[in-house]
Parts: C-alpha cells; sequence; structure tokens
C-alpha cells in the first residue's frame, strides 16, 4: 500500500486534458495534409513544383519561429502564450477557406507555420510542467500517442471526406475538431512554477551558475548548447524519416506495388504506438540512452531491408513485397522508441526555468532533419541509384546516429545531465 502511494499520479484531469488537446490538433493538421496539394492543384492551377515550394513555406516558418519561441516560453508564463498560438492556428484554416489568390494561401501557409512552431513548443513544454517527474518517460510516451492516433485517423477521415464534400467542408470540419481541442486545452491547470534555486543542489555551484538565466551567452537564450551533441544525432535520425514519408509512395510503385500505401503508414503508427507504450517507462527506470540506442540500432537496420528490397527481388519475386510491410511496423518500434527518450534527454540536460528552450532544440533538430530528407531524398533520387539508393543514405546517417551517440551524445550527457 506505501510503494502504491509513493508512485506519483500521471492521470490527472490536466494531463488528460492536455493529451486530448494535443490529438484533436494534430487531427485538424492531418486533415489537411493529403488534401492541400489537390487543393493548390485543382483550385489555383498551380504545378507540382509550385504547389510543393508553396507547402514549404509552413516548415521554413516553423523552423524559424522555434528558437524564439523558446525563449519567450521561458521568460512569459506559457499557457496564455499556449492557448493564444492554439486559436491562431484554428483561425488560419479560416484563411485557407476564404483565399481567391495564391498570394494569400502562400501568406497563410507561413502563419500556420509560425503559430505551428509556436504551438508545438509550448505544448511540449507544457506537458512536461504538469507530469510528475519519476514518470517523465512515461507521460511523454503517452502524449506522443495522441500524435500517432492523429497521424493514423486523419489522413483516412480527410481522403473520406474528399470523396463526398468540397475541399471548404473540411477545411470548416477541421476549425470545428481544433476548436473543440481549443476547449480541452484551456482546462489545463499548470502547476505553479519552481524556482531553480530551490530544485537546484545547494553544495553544486556549477548548477547553481546554470539556474541564473544572466549567466548565459547569447547563443544559449535561443538553443541548448549542451543538447547540439543529441541534436545531431536526432538530425541524422530525422533525414531517413523525411525521405519515407514524402517518397515512401513513389518507391513502391518502383517495387511493382500499386496499392496500399495507405498499409504502410497504418502499420508505421502501430509500431510507433505500440513502442512508445513500454519505452517511456524503461526511459523512467534509468535506461535512456540504452533506449536510444536500440530504436537507432532498429532504424538503422530497417533502412537497410528497405533499400535491398529492389535486390531482393533477384531472388524472389514476393519478397519485395514481404519486405514493404515488415519495414514499416520496425521503423515504428524503433522511431517509437527514441521519441520520449530523447525528448526526456533534451529536458534533463535544461535547469527548469529552460524547458521550453530544450524543447525547442529538441523539436529543430528533427525539423532539420525532416528538411535535409526532403531535398536530399529528391535529389538522390534522381540520380542512376534512384531511391534505393536515397535509402541507403538514409541507413548510413541512421548508423551514424547511432555510433555518434554511443561514442560521444551518451556519454556527454550521463557527465551533465540535471535529473
Amino acid at each position: 500500500m506505501k510503494n502504491k502511494e509513493l508512485i506519483p499520479r500521471l492521470w490527472t484531469g490536466s494531463f488528460l486534458a492536455a493529451c486530448t488537446g494535443n490529438f484533436l490538433l494534430f487531427f485538424a493538421f492531418y486533415l489537411l495534409l493529403p488534401v492541400m496539394p489537390l487543393y493548390l492543384i485543382e483550385v489555383f492551377k498551380t504545378s507540382n513544383s509550385a504547389a510543393g515550394i508553396v507547402l514549404s513555406c509552413y516548415t521554413v516558418a516553423a523552423l524559424i519561429i522555434r528558437p524564439f519561441a523558446g525563449f519567450a516560453l521561458d521568460r512569459f508564463p506559457r499557457k496564455p502564450i499556449y492557448l493564444l498560438a492554439y486559436i491562431s492556428f484554428i483561425l488560419v484554416f479560416v484563411g485557407y477557406a476564404q483565399a481567391t489568390l495564391l498570394s494569400i494561401i502562400i501568406f497563410m501557409r507561413v502563419l500556420h507555420g509560425l503559430t505551428f512552431g509556436l504551438l508545438t513548443t509550448a505544448s511540449n513544454t507544457i506537458i512536461v510542467d504538469i507530469m510528475p517527474s519519476a514518470r517523465r518517460g512515461e507521460g511523454l510516451g503517452y502524449f506522443g500517442v495522441a500524435n500517432n492516433l492523429a497521424m493514423a485517423f486523419g489522413p483516412m477521415v480527410s481522403l473520406f471526406l474528399a470523396e463526398k464534400y468540397s475541399y471548404i467542408f473540411i477545411f470548416y470540419f477541421a476549425i470545428g475538431m481544433g476548436l473543440i481541442g481549443f476547449c480541452f486545452a484551456n482546462m489545463i491547470r499548470m502547476p505553479q512554477k519552481l524556482q531553480d534555486s530551490q530544485v537546484v543542489k545547494q553544495d553544486s555551484p556549477v548548477l547553481k551558475e546554470e539556474a541564473i538565466i544572466g549567466n548565459y551567452n547569447f547563443l544559449d537564450r535561443f538553443f541548448l548548447l549542451k543538447g547540439l551533441r543529441a541534436g545531431l544525432c536526432l538530425m541524422l535520425l530525422a533525414i531517413p524519416y523525411g525521405m519515407t514519408t514524402s517518397y515512401i509512395s513513389i518507391y513502391g510503385k518502383d517495387l511493382g506495388i500499386q496499392t496500399g500505401m495507405g498499409v504502410f503508414f497504418s502499420l508505421m503508427a502501430v509500431g510507433l504506438i505500440g513502442s512508445r507504450l513500454f519505452s517511456g517507462k524503461l526511459v523512467d527506470k534509468g535506461f535512456l540512452t540504452h533506449v536510444i540506442s536500440w530504436g537507432s540500432l532498429i532504424c538503422s537496420v530497417s533502412f537497410f531491408m528497405l533499400s535491398g528490397l529492389r535486390q531482393s527481388g533477384q531472388i524472389s519475386s514476393i519478397l519485395p513485397v514481404i519486405g514493404f510491410y515488415i519495414v514499416p511496423f520496425l521503423l515504428g518500434v524503433g522511431y517509437g522508441m527514441m521519441f520520449p527518450a530523447y525528448n526526456t534527454l533534451f529536458v534533463n540536460l535544461a535547469p527548469h526555468n529552460r524547458r521550453a528552450t530544450a524543447s525547442s532544440t529538441y523539436l529543430t533538430s528533427w525539423d532539420v532533419g525532416i528538411g535535409i530528407g526532403l531535398i536530399s531524398g529528391g535529389q538522390i533520387a534522381d540520380s542512376a541509384g534512384g531511391l534505393s539508393l536515397a535509402y541507403l543514405a538514409g541507413a548510413v546517417a541512421a548508423t551514424a546516429s547511432f555510433l555518434i551517440f554511443s561514442k560521444i551524445a551518451a556519454p556527454h550527457f550521463l557527465q551533465n545531465k540535471l535529473r
């Protein structure tokens, strides 16, 4: 009985509200993901390349705002900024529905990216604030499941609605889902902010110094410099992930798989959700660096398998098909293990008054890798080696991440972690 009482409570009303609000936010986001290119091409008569440029404005804007978002969220009350960014993000959908010029759509994409970058940094910081530190890995795992569920159901619902209704209807349906999510977000109760001077050990002059904001240099106000080694590893893992989400349908057709592309992402979602449920608990038990290493290794092996599917067809025509549906589940397991572990790593490297900066650095590292993957994947795919060579390069990047983390980032984390 005493042992149960010692276990801090995770599933509070605020935690449930945060997870629900996060799910509905990403559900609204994923409702737009499959239809926005079609909307631009059919309604505004853009070319495929022009549509890609317009859509990429979103990612660039989110990437630019994240460091400043972390700085602001560490200096001012977080919940008001979170709610303002949330409602602004939802209202941009109205701009999409009412736009009559492509220039308006471009402006809305930039505005959407700015609000998304601020919003996700805020939500990622707030969820850490409201959960007990002893169950942080587990809590981040469950919080991430909300994103994965949205990724699994959002595009499916969107494409179903597109067959029966107009694009405008989908935009307003997304607004409705977002407004419901905003109501849940507003129900979050923030705990009284801890002062780092109360948390840091009195006999540790190094930690005392880090708890004083004025001692940081200019760059450290916007980036968690102690997290750059881990950020490099995370960026390398994001490169092949970006290649996969963008080009896997094309690769499937190259392998002769004409249908079932949705199954690939569904299997990835299953792996992501399943691994998040157990990996977070392992992180809380002290296996943080082990979880990241295992996840990185699984991803590395998976991308080598993916790059070799074309060659496996020379042995048997059924092998590429089997491999094409085994790989996404393994990728889901690998990335699902790493997400809560890496998130916890960045938070544990930062004092409490710099949690938002830690979250911003974590998310920025991932965004940079995704961007590199989108650009490099297309360029390599146009070469003689095709997408097989692109995924081989992704496998090498994942292997480099595993080696750098094991030899450099993990020892650095163990020496510099604050909790």
